[in-house]
């Protein structure tokens, strides 16, 4: 079989994987010399503690399996089951933490409820002040803005691998086959649209009632911390963002202990992992309303600074970059992804969300099985 891919961001990238192991062709086609998305914008988190319980669940754990597997045939993907802790501060988010690790599916997650001590004993580079911390033993990372190139690199070396970056995929031409902005024709058995939150032009054209929204989020990466932070971080706010924290107690959280003013605005949480070069990747807010700012705002990036050097007990290194990134997701929260088969031959695959990264090798392997690879 020959599979077209458009899109050159983890969620294509893991579908040229799916097929060429599988024994197909493929040719991956990206609009950019490199992709530029949310997926070189995010922590490079495999996010498995916060999923809804049922498919999602599953399929981000389906996907934690696979990173590890590919990992360990791509090094440089720095894969790394390093786990995550998230710090609770007083007795209302020790509620919340406290209920997420009584759940039936906590052991599948990996939570535990472990004392301020035993959290530093996993990662002693925490030294601030809070109380108790929920972990996750599931949670892992990878290098995101590394990741794509590693894994292309891996599929050339099948011999069954073609890619063709700085190409505009524009039309649809016949049954699986594809016309891009130099006027090439790409014949396939099967076209996958894997092009995140470009949701305009071709993809508007091929599903113009698409339930799928634009998500944009500010972050930060900072110099060298010195040391090893030897699991990803968050704080007690994403409680609100993730459907496994949903409980009593998170109610009670909301009623008593309302988010700190800056981070409601914002809707923010704070999510934090340390990359290769010892430098803290930090964020993050969200914005939905359309048309987006252009530009960052600082307030977002001065308090999650202060809520990580309370945890850390210490100030945080240098600010080397601040960016903004915007993702594609699905309007449905039923639903991990968006799959549709917009023309004979081709889907559609998009609005994973936050989800993307974590989810991405499971959800290529559901479309394969799907478009019958």
């Amino acid at each position: 079989m020959r599979v077209i891919v458009v899109g050159g961001g983890v969620v294509g990238t893991m579908h040229a994987w799916q097929a060429v192991e599988r024994g197909h062709e493929v040719v991956h086609i990206e609009r950019e010399a490199e992709a530029r998305g949310a997926s070189l914008r995010n922590f490079g988190q495999i996010w498995v503690s916060g999923r809804a319980g049922g498919e999602e669940l599953d399929t981000a754990l389906r996907a934690r399996e696979l990173w590890e597997e590919i990992g360990a045939r791509v090094p440089g993907l720095g894969f790394r089951a390093n786990g995550s802790l998230t710090p609770v501060r007083n007795a209302a988010e020790y509620a919340v933490a406290e209920a997420a690790a009584a759940r039936p599916d906590a052991a599948a997650r990996g939570h535990r409820l472990v004392t301020a001590r035993e959290a530093r004993e996993i990662n002693p580079a925490l030294r601030g002040a809070f109380e108790a911390a929920l972990w996750c033993e599931r949670d892992a990372a990878v290098e995101p803005r590394t990741a794509q190139p590693h894994l292309r690199e891996a599929l050339t070396g099948s011999g069954r691998y073609t890619w063709l970056p700085g190409r505009e995929v524009r039309e649809v031409v016949g049954t699986a086959s594809v016309r891009d902005d130099h006027g090439d024709v790409h014949r396939g058995d099967t076209v996958v649209l894997a092009t995140g939150a470009w949701l305009s032009g071709l993809v508007r054209e091929l599903a113009p009632e698409l339930p799928v929204r634009r998500v944009r989020l500010q972050m930060m990466q900072t110099d060298p911390l010195g040391e090893v932070l030897t699991t990803s971080v968050a704080d007690a706010d994403s409680f609100r963002y993730y459907p496994a924290y949903r409980s009593t107690a998170l109610d009670a959280l909301d009623a008593g202990r309302p988010q700190d003013p800056v981070a409601a605005a914002h809707k923010m949480q704070l999510l934090m992992v340390q990359r290769r070069d010892g430098g803290l990747t930090i964020g993050d807010t969200h914005e939905y309303e359309h048309p987006f700012a252009f530009d960052t705002v600082e307030e977002p990036y001065e308090y999650l600074a202060e809520v990580v050097e309370s945890f850390l007990g210490r100030p945080l290194p240098r600010i080397r970059h601040r960016w903004a990134g915007v993702y594609a997701q699905c309007t449905d929260t039923s639903r991990v992804v968006h799959r549709e088969q917009v023309r004979d031959g081709v889907w559609l695959v998009t609005g994973p969300g936050g989800r993307g990264m974590t989810c991405s090798p499971a959800i290529a392997e559901t479309s394969a099985d799907e478009m019958g690879w």
